[in-house]
Order: C-alpha cells, then sequence, then structure tokens
C-alpha cells in the first residue's frame, strides 16, 4: 500500500454556480458573496493539506440579457484574477422552455444554462493528476456527473501507485434539500459559521440595486 505523504498539496475546484445555489439554499444568501480564497485556505487548513492554487469556473449572462449579473460576474472574476485564482467562464446559453399554466395555456422563457462548465472542472482535475501536480483534490460542488472523475482518480492512483484523496465541499443547513456531496468522495459539510468567516468583504453588485 502505498504511503500516505506527510504534506498534502491540494488544489481547490469551484462550480460557482452550483455553490451559490446550494448558499442561497442553506443559508439564505441572495448573491454569490463567497470570498473563494478565504473558502478554500480555511477548509484546506482545517484538514492538514497544504493549498496551491485554486481555480474557480462559472457561466456568464450576456450583457444584453442581463446586465446586473454580467456586471456582477466580470467584477468579481476580475478581482479574482488579481488575487491569483485561475478563472474559467463561459457565456450562457439560452434555450426556450414551456409550462403549462393552469387555465391550459402555455407560456414559454428563454432559460440561460452553463455549457462546459462541468467537462472543464473534471478536466482540469484529471490533467493536474495526471501530471502529479497534487495530491488532494477539492471540489466545491454536488454535481454528481463529477462522480465519474472520483473514478478515474482511482484508476490513476493505481497506474502510478500514489496516495491520492478527492473530496467535495457543500454547504449544509436544516433548510437544505440537497445535503448529499459528490458520490465516491469524501464529504467535507459547512456549516454557517464556517461559512460566514469567509464572506467577501467587496460587493460587486451595480450601484443602485
Amino acid at each position: 500500500m502505498t504511503d500516505e505523504p506527510s504534506i498534502k498539496r491540494a488544489k481547490v475546484y469551484i462550480d460557482g454556480q452550483n455553490l451559490f445555489h446550494g448558499i442561497r439554499e442553506a443559508f439564505g444568501y441572495t448573491y454569490p458573496n463567497y470570498d473563494v480564497l478565504r473558502l478554500s485556505s480555511l477548509i484546506c487548513e482545517r484538514h492538514g493539506w497544504q493549498l496551491l492554487q485554486t481555480h474557480f469556473y462559472t457561466g456568464i449572462p450576456d450583457p444584453s440579457d442581463n446586465p446586473f449579473w454580467h456586471h456582477f460576474w466580470t467584477a468579481k472574476l476580475a478581482s479574482m484574477g488579481r488575487l491569483g485564482i485561475k478563472v474559467f467562464s463561459r457565456p450562457l446559453r439560452y434555450r426556450n422552455q414551456a409550462v403549462k399554466l393552469p387555465d391550459g395555456s402555455t407560456y414559454s422563457f428563454l432559460v440561460g444554462q452553463e455549457k462546459g462548465v462541468d467537462i472543464r472542472i473534471a478536466l482540469d482535475i484529471v490533467h493536474a493528476m495526471r501530471l502529479g501536480e497534487c495530491d488532494v483534490i477539492l471540489v466545491f460542488s454536488q454535481d454528481q456527473d463529477l462522480s465519474e472523475v472520483a473514478d478515474e482518480i482511482r484508476t490513476i492512483t493505481r497506474e502510478q501507485d500514489r496516495w491520492i484523496k478527492i473530496a467535495s465541499a457543500f454547504p449544509d443547513s436544516p433548510t437544505q434539500r440537497n445535503r448529499r456531496g459528490v458520490n465516491k468522495t469524501d464529504w467535507i459539510r459547512i456549516d454557517r459559521a464556517t461559512y460566514d468567516v469567509c464572506l467577501d468583504p467587496n460587493d460587486y453588485r451595480p450601484r443602485g440595486t
């Protein structure tokens, strides 16, 4: 059996939209007010991991469709980049979604969807592990599609005869409907007290909103 390293180098991968929706449901915050570097550092410190790099991923709406959120994410991502966080963003793609109303009529509206974010996270994780860049992968997400990445990492473990860990961190409270991390990973639950010491002191929402 491969020995566990005394210094465990960690890389963090954050699905920004998945984390925000979990936080909104768990803690009631109405916009992404997390400081991802503080959050990454705190979780790694508590588990004795040496944080090497934080990666952040999100979709961004077109300015003509949603100027509020376009402004917010453009400003927040620029701030993250200045802190050394590796940022990946994609424009949202839109499709028509129809719902049936009580009177029998149908109402159609545009829904913005992220495309390619989960695939990019998966590719970046596998790339880092294959090159031996870290020993621990910490994912802030509850997206079960990433359970396939956990399978791939176990294959890399066998091929390279290395000690590797993959964990998923997520907000948790009694109001949360989804209280599961990514399958086949170690689950790290984030309570309200932990989250609240990692709030971003800057507010990137446009003024007057």
